[in-house]
């Protein structure tokens, strides 16, 4: 089986909101995650590679390879390695950063070829093109990633090389305020 999870990278600072991106440091910085977003990709090793193993029938599992978007001119934001990076440590595996946004296509070849299961943590308005990329069209998969949703997990299954993809979406329930398990609309 093919198991691709897909986030988007965690919190960063919204127009009109108080938070501030920070470094890991504390010092303030734009294109940073928050204290929450911080706070997220450390709750994160713990959601994917919880002491004692995953729960039996799980459908997220402990990814064997992680990519993440890369910083670039026109995009400097480290948000997406530095919401990996915890867990990626915790497992000792690196993170792939080659790819950065609007790179999809590339991306998708490489992640289908990686170890599965496999964690992407991506933009939210390059997630559907990115699953577009690697499965086509799916029943039930939203055309759009929700502006204000930190704390979902878009994830794609094949059971053989030549059958169809699946799509399901979970909330990860790490922080206080995160949403519950939503049906696509």
């Amino acid at each position: 089986m093919l198991k691709i999870m897909i986030i988007r990278h965690a919190e960063k600072h919204q127009h009109g909101s108080r938070d501030r991106g920070v470094t890991e440091s504390g010092r303030p910085a734009h294109h940073e995650l928050t204290v929450r977003g911080w706070q997220r990709a450390g709750a994160l090793v713990h959601l994917f590679a919880p002491p004692g193993g995953l729960p039996a029938g799980s459908r997220i599992h402990t990814p064997r390879s992680i990519f993440a978007s890369d910083a670039t001119g026109d995009s400097p934001s480290l948000r997406a390695m530095h919401t990996a990076g915890p867990l990626a440590a915790a497992l000792g595996i690196p993170v792939n950063h080659a790819y950065a946004e609007e790179e999809e296509a590339a991306l998708a070849a490489v992640v289908i070829a990686a170890p599965s299961p496999a964690l992407i943590v991506w933009h939210h308005a390059a997630i559907p093109r990115l699953v577009m990329e690697i499965a086509g069209k799916l029943p039930g998969c939203p055309v759009h990633w929700p502006d204000d949703r930190f704390d979902l997990i878009w994830i794609l299954e094949r059971n053989a090389p030549r059958a169809g993809w699946s799509f399901s979406q979970v909330s990860q329930r790490l922080l206080p305020g995160d949403g519950t398990d939503v049906a696509p609309p």
